[in-house]
């Protein structure tokens, strides 16, 4: 179960990258532009948001199953377990809000160019953060035996 999982969650980590990099990018242009805000707008953040949450799901449920994550003395003092133990969710859980705060708030929104900058500033952000995350992850890696 552990291994599905973890290789669900690898490969899912693309698609969210793809489809929050391309949400970024149009919302950008159709910032900057003045565009109306169209259906496909709506339904690319909507993508977004399922396979962040879907993301999210599998992680915690990776979190608590995992033999990597420990909670004990040596924690803290250990790069790697201390990475996926509270750095990676903590950084990743905050990429989360931003991306469902976009979604959510850009919604109730009425000018289309708020729409555009909503999207374009928090998932910018949220980006941000996962690319910080993923960049920390090198030094989280533990030996291949704890899998």
């Amino acid at each position: 179960m552990h291994t599905g999982l973890l290789h669900t969650h690898s490969l899912l980590r693309y698609f969210v990258l793809i489809m929050l990099v391309v949400v970024v990018v149009i919302a950008l242009q159709k910032w900057l532009g003045k565009k109306p805000y169209t259906g496909l707008d709506n339904k690319l953040g909507l993508y977004l948001f399922i396979f962040t949450h879907l993301q999210l799901l599998i992680g915690l449920v990776l979190y608590f199953v995992s033999p990597v994550v420990q909670f004990n003395a040596g924690t803290m003092k250990n790069a790697g377990l201390r990475y996926w133990a509270v750095e990676h969710i903590s950084l990743n859980i905050i990429a989360i809000v931003l991306i469902t705060l976009a979604r959510i708030t850009s919604k109730k929104m009425a000018d289309d160019n708020a729409k555009h900058k909503r999207m374009f500033l928090f998932n910018a952000l949220a980006l941000l953060v996962i690319i910080v995350s993923l960049s920390m992850s090198g030094r989280g890696i533990i030996h291949s035996s704890l899998f």
